[in-house]
């Protein structure tokens, strides 16, 4: 059945989506709400796998003081042209993100940026503790790797779940926003500041 004027407009709202993507995905779920939003989720994800080959060289600095004063944070987040670092809702993702980051204290943006000897690390503690609960080795692996997903969601800002919503990652959200500004947007580095609290040497 043809979607409405309404349930478009409904779907705009909660999605950013354009009209078109909108009414298309409304056709294709069949009038389902729900299902209409997964299918555009679907689709912003696979083009934001497309655009992360290009190269986002603006953006801007999003920051946040939290506990009066107590834990600061900067974040940079990018896009690809002045324009969308300039909107609205670029300056919130932005925003947001350091709010998350001053919460969530994540250790690095990306997996691929932990030392390599701190994964080793935990890699061989999951592996002693099911060893020694008599797993076979094939098993032991498997259930590592899944271990190591977890860490990775406790200590990397893109693996973590939004600590306003934990259904959504940090990953997720940046891909959300990619697909709707319809450039390649990333989060290239942070820094967070507790009070008291010395860098790690």
């Amino acid at each position: 059945m043809a979607a409405t004027a309404a349930q478009v407009k409904e779907l705009r709202d909660k999605t950013g989506a354009g009209m078109m993507d909108c009414k298309s995905a409304l056709d294709e779920a069949n009038g389902d709400l729900d299902k209409a939003i997964e299918i555009l989720r679907k689709k912003g994800l696979a083009q934001a796998a497309k655009r992360a080959g290009r190269l986002a060289k603006d953006g801007v600095i999003g920051h946040y003081i939290h506990m009066g004063g107590k834990v600061g944070v900067l974040v940079e987040v990018n896009c690809e042209t002045d324009f969308v670092a300039r909107t609205p809702e670029f300056q919130t993702l932005a925003k947001e993100i350091a709010m998350h980051i001053a919460a969530a204290s994540p250790l690095v943006v990306r997996r691929e940026e932990l030392a390599a000897d701190l994964v080793d690390k935990e890699r061989e503690i999951y592996r002693a503790q099911f060893a020694a609960a008599g797993k076979p080795a094939n098993v032991i692996d498997k259930i590592v790797e899944g271990k190591l997903d977890s860490y990775y969601a406790q200590v990397c800002l893109m693996d973590q779940p939004s600590v306003r919503d934990p259904n959504v990652s940090i990953k997720q959200m940046v891909a959300a926003a990619t697909a709707k500004t319809g450039e390649n947007v990333t989060v290239t580095r942070f820094v967070r500041f507790k009070l008291g609290e010395l860098a790690q040497e």
